[in-house]
């Protein structure tokens, strides 16, 4: 009987695998004593989290699927860094720096405490260490290295990430350093790091190939000589969770445990922001709760094709009329099950005068829902098209008195 019973337990565990993916696609360390009874899966009727404070975000199209007190003011912690990476990244695609740009490490970024990576006064790592030790370890000393290669001082650095937050619609925002340590005045909520999240993964994706980094060596570099140091990824979701991409964890005694979780499936991309969770393994639980509820309620529809109207008209340019574009891909986020086939396209399309310069609005796509507006993108110039002189007059006049000649 206890052969047949165990055999019935197999059979059970094996069909609820076959119909439900994410009853394995997060699996905890054993010192994690973690029962898969405690995480909601994508097949429960909807999120069920301990944590005070969260958001789930669909990243392409900044749809939130769900938020609990989510634009409550509270320390960020490290995941501040978000930020920090966001300004990097910048950097890098401006070319201000570069790379495999050598940075010093100063007295001052030495000196920092909490997580880091030990490097020391007069050390020398690339901008892409540096990176990796921010992304992978969360290094307050990097961070602080960082800062001031790029800008000259942490200080000048911070007022440049609060202006990037004031850009971004980040209203509970204020950064006092550029690593998260505790501070009076630092400050961030649920929703604002979502969107900074989001305007780091969908401006710089290549930022994944660090977070996704799980383990990895480099190597100190100083008047001592060499040694070897190795990362470990702050966010265990990396190793545990199938879909996991990244992003970035934080906890300090007055933050509490946070994270800000990212994740892709059948290409949807998700972010999931707790703040504040009591402990390590409830800010794990929980983000995985909503990132398994959030991929089971959402569809993407995407329009990433050419417009169906491909010109339009324009009066006294030298020629009739101008190549057309659409200004962005579209792309519309579901709650529910759809068809392609009750998603209909109007086109306006504009007559231009000329001179126009590629680049200027030419119309719009509005996108119809059963005939309800779900969006709309901006179709604009391919090309530019020249004002028509007198001689182009002329030519264009002769060449029609020719035809009707002909």
């Amino acid at each position: 009987m206890r052969i047949i019973a165990g055999l019935m337990v197999m059979v059970m565990i094996i069909v609820a695998i076959s119909i439900n993916p994410a009853f394995y696609s997060y699996v905890w360390a054993e010192d994690e004593e973690l029962k898969e009874s405690d995480i909601v899966t994508a097949g429960a009727a909807g999120p069920d989290i301990d944590t005070p404070s969260a958001i789930l975000m669909e990243s392409k199209t900044g749809q939130i699927i769900y938020e609990k007190d989510a634009s409550k003011q509270l320390a960020p912690a490290s995941i501040t860094k978000i930020m920090t990476l966001i300004l990097i990244f910048d950097a890098l695609e401006s070319g201000q720096i570069k790379m495999e740009d050598p940075v010093t490490v100063s007295e001052h970024a030495a000196s920092m405490g909490g997580s880091q990576v030990f490097l020391e006064e007069g050390e020398i790592q690339s901008v892409r260490t540096m990176i990796k030790c921010i992304a992978v370890a969360s290094a307050n000393d990097a961070c602080v290295a960082m800062s001031e290669y790029i800008c000259g001082s942490e200080d000048v650095f911070v007022d440049k990430m609060n202006e990037k937050a004031g850009q971004l619609g980040m209203e509970q925002t204020h950064f006092v350093n550029c690593c998260g340590l505790d501070a009076d005045g630092h400050t961030s909520s649920a929703r604002d790091v979502a969107l900074m999240s989001r305007e780091l993964i969908n401006s710089h994706p290549e930022v994944k190939e660090f977070s996704n980094i799980w383990m990895e060596d480099i190597t100190h570099v100083t008047g001592k000589g060499e040694k070897d140091f190795t990362l470990s990824n702050t966010n265990k979701l990396i190793k545990q969770y199938t879909y996991a991409t990244g992003l970035k964890t934080g906890s300090t005694s007055k933050a509490g445990c946070c994270l800000s979780g990212t994740a892709m499936k059948d290409g949807i991309e998700l972010i999931a922001v707790v703040m504040a969770a009591p402990t390590s393994k409830i800010r794990f639980k929980d983000a995985v709760t909503l990132l398994n509820y959030g991929f089971s309620v959402c569809s993407i529809y995407q329009d990433t094709e050419e417009p169906d109207i491909k010109y339009a008209s324009v009066e006294a340019g030298v020629k009739d009329e101008v190549s057309i574009k659409k200004s962005e891909d579209f792309s519309y986020m579901f709650l529910e099950n759809f068809s392609d086939s009750d998603i209909r396209k109007e086109y306006t399309v504009d007559t231009m005068m000329a001179p126009v310069h590629e680049g200027d609005k030419a119309g719009t796509i509005n996108y119809y829902y059963k005939d309800r507006l779900i969006g709309s993108v901006d179709l604009m110039a391919a090309e530019t098209v020249e004002v028509m002189d007198y001689s182009d007059s002329l030519r264009k006049v002769l060449g029609v008195i020719t035809f009707k000649k002909c």
